[in-house]
This record gives structure tokens, C-alpha cells and sequence, in this order.
């Protein structure tokens, strides 16, 4: 799981971050949380040499959430995706891109081409795609802790049961 502090389980203990709750539902599989809270698109590109061992059969990316609320130049966060999934063929490793969306805070322009960059680079590159990572918890106060970002744990336990179905769609899980 190859994310920011959405996986990385920012706000809440580590066993609640939607990683783990999906490990602890699957104990046969290794799931690896490598989420960095704070980590931009470029961030994770790159460190992506020691996230991405010889062992990763399966990346599920979920990333992009910092570069939109920062309002950073939305070509170089899609070059980073696409630099990212093709690191991900190139060693083998199946990849499925979760989709992210923001506020309108830099205008519904910039929000709709954000928005639109993962389905494209789902196509470009042939992995599956979760349309929205956080999928009934965004906006929801409820799901989400104190500064209306970050998921709680009931807003992590919702992008896990997402993430199963998901995954089980892809055939990842059983």
C-alpha cells in the first residue's frame, strides 16, 4: 500500500489505518504500509527504490491527495504517477491506481483535471483503478478527525471494506 498519510493512518493508532485493518483480514498475505504522511507525488517517486523490493508482487497507489491540496503543477504529479506505475511493470510488480479527488480551493478546473489524471493513467498503463479512495468519507464529519482530511477509524474501516471489494474485483484478495 503506496500511499501518503491517507495509508499511512495519519490521526489514528497504526492497527487502524485501512493497511492494517486489511491485514488483519487476510493474515495469509504480507500487506506492507508504506504510506508517508505529508509525501508529495514526487516524494514517493523518489523513494520508491526501497519501497519497491524484490518481494512487491502487487502495488495498490494511492497518492496525489498532497500534490492537489498544495495546488502543485498538475503535469509533473501525472508524470510522476505514470513514472511510478511504469517502475512498478518494469519490476514486476502488478499495480491498481486508487483515484483521488479535491476541493474545489483552486477553481473547479483544476479540481476536474485533477480528478481526471488517474482514470487516464489507469488506461495509459492497463492497471485497474478504484475510482475514488475516499469514497463516503470525504466531506462526511463523521468519518473523518478533527480537520476534516484526514479519515478517522470508522472512515478508515470504510476505505478497507472499499479496498477489499476492490481488490477482490481485481482478484488481489479472495
Amino acid at each position: 500500500m503506496l500511499g501518503d498519510s491517507l495509508t499511512a493512518g495519519y490521526g489514528v493508532a497504526a492497527d487502524e489505518a485501512y493497511p492494517a485493518l486489511l491485514q488483519a483480514r487476510h493474515p495469509e498475505l504480507e500487506i506492507r504500509n508504506a504510506g508517508v504522511s505529508g509525501a508529495t507525488s514526487t516524494g514517493i517517486l523518489e523513494n520508491l527504490d526501497w519501497n519497491l523490493t524484490p518481494e512487491v508482487k502487487f502495488v495498490f497507489l494511492a497518492i496525489g491527495a498532497n500534490d492537489g491540496l498544495r495546488g502543485l503543477d498538475l503535469s509533473e504529479t501525472e508524470k510522476n504517477i505514470d513514472a511510478i506505475l511504469a517502475a512498478c511493470a518494469r519490476k514486476n510488480a502488478s499495480a491498481a491506481l486508487a483515484g483521488m479527488k479535491i476541493p474545489p480551493n483552486y477553481g473547479t478546473d483544476y479540481a476536474a483535471r485533477f480528478a481526471a489524471m488517474y482514470p487516464a493513467a489507469a488506461r495509459r498503463h492497463g492497471v485497474p483503478l478504484m475510482p475514488f479512495l475516499l469514497d463516503g468519507v470525504a466531506g462526511i464529519p463523521a468519518m473523518n478527525i478533527e480537520d476534516g482530511i484526514h479519515p478517522n477509524s470508522e472512515g478508515h474501516r470504510r476505505i478497507a471494506d472499499a479496498a477489499e471489494r476492490f481488490l477482490k474485483e481485481v482478484g488481489w484478495l479472495r
